[in-house]
């Protein structure tokens, strides 16, 4: 038994097809995370996400998933609805979109909808409180992570995985290169002085040679728990993302470049092709900000 796979060009051109002997599961799942990674050039964290959602199919299916009909996921999207967040279910209708529609090139559309997030206001914590949470948290490593995600507008993987090189420290220019995909971008960003002044007696502590934070669990959940327990306030690395962005806008720094410390792809012509984004024109706009954290 053979099954087609139709490799889909990005650039436009006619997709090539190629056929491969009746594979077991796992060998088709690893051709398939070569194909998001050579040919759609995914990221490992999304090639971990749509491996992830086709073994729960699988497991569902009993049987292998190249043979799935439009059916069999209409009655697995149906089972896990109620059990998933609608983030979650929404991963596996992309996971199935791209590995039926793109990877398999089967004769039917994956055309079920994605649901919509539901709008909630955002809680943006207050400095007095991101003070009481940065004394909570129990040690110095934590609080240097902490200052580095409020100061630098930062994602959780890119602090986590900061290596020394990625940082200038005369300048307090941080240059993160941890994105292998298409969707996740990073920029050039700075801390401020509080966070370079425990910065340095991190440094001087711990003594790191290449990862800037050892043995970091990138979802970092250990030294947060415990500052969310003592304070009752729900900070996060996403939190923290949030509030440098809505300080940055309240002392007058334009979107453009909030997105720019922020790794966000520009929306305007004008920030696209018309702005300014040297290391240096960043920088006097980070200063001329004054970013304070704790005061």
């Amino acid at each position: 038994e053979l099954f087609s796979a139709r490799v889909v060009d990005r650039a436009g051109f006619e997709p090539a097809t190629f056929r491969m002997p009746s594979a077991t599961f796992n060998e088709l799942l690893k051709e398939y995370a070569r194909f998001l990674e050579i040919d759609l050039l995914r990221a490992d964290k999304t090639i971990r996400n749509h491996r992830s959602c086709l073994k729960n199919f699988q497991r569902f299916l009993n049987k292998n998933i190249a043979s799935a009909t439009k059916d069999d996921l209409r009655r697995f999207l149906q089972e896990i609805k109620p059990k998933f967040s609608s983030s979650t279910y929404a991963n596996h209708v992309k996971a199935f979109r791209v590995f039926y529609r793109d990877f398999l090139s089967v004769g039917w559309s994956v055309d079920f909808r994605m649901p919509q997030p539901e709008f909630k206001p955002k809680w943006i914590p207050s400095k007095q409180e991101l003070k009481q949470f940065y004394e909570a948290l129990p040690s110095l490593k934590a609080k240097c992570m902490f200052l580095f995600y409020a100061a630098t507008g930062l994602r959780n993987c890119e602090v986590a995985k900061l290596r020394l090189s990625d940082i200038d420290f005369s300048s307090r220019m941080v240059i993160p290169k941890v994105h292998s995909g298409l969707t996740k971008k990073s920029w050039i960003t700075f801390y401020n002085d509080e966070a370079e002044k425990v910065l340095a007696e991190y440094l001087e502590a711990y003594k790191p040679t290449d990862r800037l934070f050892l043995n970091t669990n990138t979802r970092f959940e250990h030294p947060f728990r415990t500052a969310r327990r003592i304070t009752g306030l729900n900070i996060t690395p996403q939190v923290l993302r949030e509030w440098f962005a809505c300080e940055m806008t309240r002392l007058g720094v334009a979107d453009r470049y909030i997105d720019g410390f922020c790794g966000r792809v520009p929306r305007s012509v004008l920030a696209r092709h018309y702005t300014d984004y040297s290391p240096e024109k960043l920088k006097e706009i980070y200063d001329k900000a004054g970013l304070k954290v704790l005061s």
